[in-house]
């Protein structure tokens, strides 16, 4: 009995080592979206996403990796929580500002401090805050890519109607909601093409595979492209267990002599 204790307790610290260690993970995911109403003749649209970087300090390694491929980074919302040191932030933008311009939107854990110091470290960054906005992406075509971002569904922030305020009829249209849940409430008409989130962790921990969120991965809806995010950081303990963290480097193209998602 005194051996199987012991046994028992190994395993355990083994298994925590091991999801420390999980929840540490550097990992990029190269993604290549090819849609039919992406501009024809326009040069492919490549870009850096990460979400929910919530305590983690961004490992220099994954900037390395995206440098000339990436035009600019999206950060889908939970770039901190309460207790993390606004230089970690500070330190972490700069980072990511060294692959090109930085466009945010706002997740629940972000309004855990004041938002005013936040906008002020953005507005020293040169952040973009797309808060119920879009900002809008000239490559070279004679179309526009619209990136629209919606404040956070669970602090009831969010309203697309006037996120799309200025966007046109034949821009293309990139979603941000830090909440995969909006996607309940996107309607046809509002032609959303691509849809980025993160806010689940893919369940962080996954006992038996199972957990209350869904893994993270892409999906087709109709005819709209919804990326959700592992994320990179934890939330309330720093381990993870069948939901690695993830971070993209996506490529959208014209789906018109290609192959791909």
């Amino acid at each position: 009995m005194f051996a199987f204790l012991w046994i028992a307790v190994l395993c355990g610290i083994i298994l925590l080592v091991y999801m420390r260690y999980e929840a540490s993970m550097n990992r990029l995911i190269t993604h290549e979206f090819c849609v039919d109403a992406y501009p024809d003749g326009q040069e492919p649209c490549t870009f850096f996403f990460i979400s929910d970087i919530h305590r983690r300090k961004i490992h220099p390694q994954i900037v390395e990796e995206v440098l000339g491929k990436a035009r600019f980074t999206i950060i889908g919302g939970d770039l901190l929580e309460k207790g993390v040191p606004l230089g970690r932030v500070e330190e972490n933008l700069r980072l990511l500002k060294k692959i090109g311009p930085v466009f945010f939107v706002w997740g629940n854990n972000d309004y855990e401090i004041d938002a005013e110091k936040l906008n002020g470290i953005f507005s020293a960054s040169g952040v973009h805050s797309l808060r119920n906005t879009a900002y809008f992406l000239h490559l070279g075509g004679e179309k526009r890519i619209a990136l629209i971002g919606v404040d956070d569904l669970t602090m009831e922030q969010e309203n697309l109607d006037e996120a799309l305020e200025q966007v046109q009829p034949d821009d293309f249209r990139i979603l941000i909601s830090h909440n995969p849940k909006m996607v309940y409430q996107l309607h046809e008409l509002d032609h959303i093409h691509v849809m980025l989130s993160g806010h689940t962790h893919g369940g962080q921990i996954r006992l038996f595979g199972i957990s209350r969120y869904r893994s993270g991965g892409v999906r087709k809806i109709r005819n709209m492209i919804h990326l959700t995010s592992n994320g990179y950081g934890t939330t309330l303990v720093p381990l993870r267990l069948g939901a690695k963290p993830e971070t993209h480097l996506i490529t959208i193209k014209s789906n018109r002599g290609s192959s791909g998602l």
